[in-house]
């Protein structure tokens, strides 16, 4: 089953969440998801989702570089080498980033892409700060990624994909950059069952993690529908706390090989 096109224009989608991340990287929201004002729905007020970091690795990274808006620990199960080149899809102030470029080393390289002028201006002050010779950031968009093709060994994305509007062109493109052989790993957040039109057409819905949201079954075969193989979830964590009378939301940790 193929996504459907959101009710809401792309570009409108885009702006909405830019301009939300925005105001979290220069310190005016907490998170994504700290709406204070409920549409009669019990699912807009999602507090902290589950990030699973460990916290010896979590302490080795530049404070700041952490913002809380992860879902899951993409570089804990995305079998980072050292020596390699990994791609962070929408890498926020650099946190995976750095945790990636702890396990592929000085020989390695780590690329962070976000569309968010504050968010990389966030991500390279923290390169400064920790001193990471191997990361860099680039500004763009996951559907269309400022990276050669065939040129990276692992993605990793963590809680992002889910605020674009056309996943089947990230992951297409996710594909595209990989060397034969490569791997994808996301930690990333999916409904149990149907979001409802009206939440998909909420921006900030949108921006909060909800309304981009695919039943699982659907993402696995969007990635499937990329070129990907071998898709597996490798963790699962179902929010009970946010479950509705006619949908939840669970984040799941899937890998994928090219």
């Amino acid at each position: 089953m193929a996504e459907k096109t959101p009710p809401v224009d792309e570009n409108t989608i885009k702006k909405a969440v830019e301009e939300k991340y925005a105001a979290i990287a220069r310190g005016e929201r907490k998170s994504c998801c700290d709406r204070t004002e409920a549409p009669g729905d019990e699912l807009y007020n999602i507090a902290t989702m589950a990030q699973g970091y460990n916290p010896a690795e979590l302490a080795s990274v530049p404070k700041g570089a952490d913002l809380g808006l992860g879902c899951g620990d993409p570089t804990a199960d995305a079998d980072l080498q050292p020596g390699q080149t990994v791609l962070d899809l929408g890498s926020g102030a650099g946190v995976d980033c750095f945790l990636a470029a702890r396990r592929v080393g000085p020989g390695g390289h780590v690329i962070g892409v976000d569309m968010t002028d504050d968010m990389l201006a966030k991500a390279r002050a923290n390169v400064a700060r920790g001193g990471f010779a191997n990361v860099e950031f680039r500004k763009g968009e996951i559907e269309d990624l400022p990276i050669a093709s065939g040129t990276v060994d692992r993605n990793i994305s963590n809680c992002v994909i889910n605020l674009a509007p056309d996943k089947a062109k990230v992951f297409r493109e996710a594909h595209r950059v990989l060397k034969p052989g490569g791997a994808i790993t996301v930690s990333d957040i999916v409904s149990i069952g149907d979001i409802p039109p009206a939440v998909r057409a909420d921006l900030e819905a949108w921006a909060g993690c909800v309304a981009g949201a695919l039943r699982k079954d659907v993402y696995l075969n969007v990635i499937r529908g990329a070129g990907f193989s071998q898709v597996t979830v490798l963790k699962e964590v179902v929010y009970d706390y946010l479950r509705g009378p006619d949908y939840g939301l669970a984040s799941i940790t899937v890998r994928a090989e090219k």
